[in-house]
């Protein structure tokens, strides 16, 4: 074996150097389950106001534009402060058409899973405080949004709110964002999966007492501002640019009558109102059935009440009295959620064509005048 060099051999007679005693770790007590909501004093505040970051509306109109149909949803993540929810981040979740809906069910968990530790692991905002949804012609009533909201409500510290983005509004120029969450009387009466008419009565719900709408506040970073100012800059290191040109191309949109969307708005209008009559008519066929039960269970306590007055009469011991939900099924009164989700979307088809009726019936007489003054 060669000899060892004298670097190492002058380090191995070198005094070794002291060992620094390892700080002790810090030790953490569990705060008592008794004190958790004491320490939460935010929990204790309400919400106020909904905060939007410019980003998450760029990503959110982006995802509605390049996904099929109205499928797009996606994570809210941001920051509840003061009342005020300051939502500063979003990404989108997969859409599976045609797959199982457990395994959609489970993919889309796997994929929140992974960009929440990826966004963790970037130290960028991880908290879930609600999600978005794409609609059109403002109708977002269905069971789906309900289910996911009721749980994003349960098991978030303020509820968690829902963003509902307009399509047909924002192809017309205006981007149209609201922020929606469950109201408790409705909440109360999901929970006990009571939707009976009695139920309804006793917590007063209509299809316009399901929801509750958060203010909005759509709050710009400096980051989009300049880009915006970019845009709106005219290009002075083009030859062909003049002084007062504009980056961005001209738009016609004021002069368009706005009667291009009224054929597909009446249509779901009416698609809506024939699901409505059906929902009705099952709804009255239920009734009739659970009617028709009760009154053989009422015939049927009546004769046995007869029976035991004249054996009682007789001197006989009377017969016993039988279990008539044993004898006779009668059916529990069928829910009439689906009723008031249909109403809800009757109601938003009739605002948005109302709304746009309007605007293009201002644009037709303003169109009619200018024609007639030319001539």
């Amino acid at each position: 074996m060669a000899a060892p060099s004298m670097a190492a051999a002058l380090a191995a007679s070198l005094p070794a150097a002291p060992v620094a005693a390892a700080p002790a770790a810090p030790t953490y007590q569990a705060i008592p389950a008794s004190m958790s909501k004491v320490i939460d004093i935010e929990a204790d505040i309400s919400l106020n106001v909904v905060q939007l970051d410019a980003l998450v509306v760029t990503k959110i109109i982006k995802h509605a534009r390049e996904a099929p149909s109205t499928t797009a949803h996606g994570l809210l993540l941001g920051l509840d402060l003061d009342g005020v929810l300051e939502v500063s981040n979003s990404f989108p979740l997969p859409h599976h058409s045609g797959d199982e809906a457990e395994k959609t069910s489970k993919t889309i968990a796997r994929h929140q899973a992974s960009m929440l530790r990826s966004l963790k692991e970037v130290q960028v905002d991880d908290s879930v405080v609600g999600f978005y949804q794409a609609t059109t012609l403002g109708a977002f009533f269905n069971q789906t949004l309900l289910d996911t909201q009721a749980i994003h409500q349960d098991k978030l510290r303020h509820g968690g709110i829902v963003i509902v983005h307009d399509l047909s509004q924002t192809a017309k120029g205006n981007a149209s964002f609201r922020a929606f969450r469950l109201t408790a009387a409705f909440l109360d009466a999901y929970k006990r999966s009571n939707f009976s008419t009695a139920s309804l009565i006793s917590h007063r719900l209509t299809f316009s007492s399901i929801f509750e709408e958060v203010p909005l506040k759509i709050r710009t970073n400096p980051l989009l501002s300049s880009f915006l100012g970019t845009l709106s800059e005219s290009d002075s290191n083009t030859p062909e640019s003049t002084g007062g040109a504009s980056a961005l191309e001209p738009t016609f949109s004021v002069l368009d009558l706005g009667t291009a969307g009224l054929t597909r708005n009446l249509e779901q209008i009416v698609e809506s109102v024939e699901a409505y009559r059906t929902e009705e008519g099952n709804l009255s066929y239920l009734s009739r059935q659970i009617a028709r039960e009760r009154a053989k269970a009422d015939a049927y306590v009546a004769k046995r009440k007869e029976e035991n007055q004249a054996r009682i009469a007789q001197g006989l011991a009377p017969l016993p009295e039988e279990d008539v939900a044993r004898l006779f099924k009668i059916p529990p009164e069928p829910s009439r959620l689906e009723s008031l989700l249909l109403l809800g979307q009757i109601d938003a088809y009739g605002k948005s064509l109302a709304g746009t009726a309007s605007t293009g019936l201002v644009k037709m007489y303003g169109a009619k005048a200018g024609s007639g003054e030319r001539e």
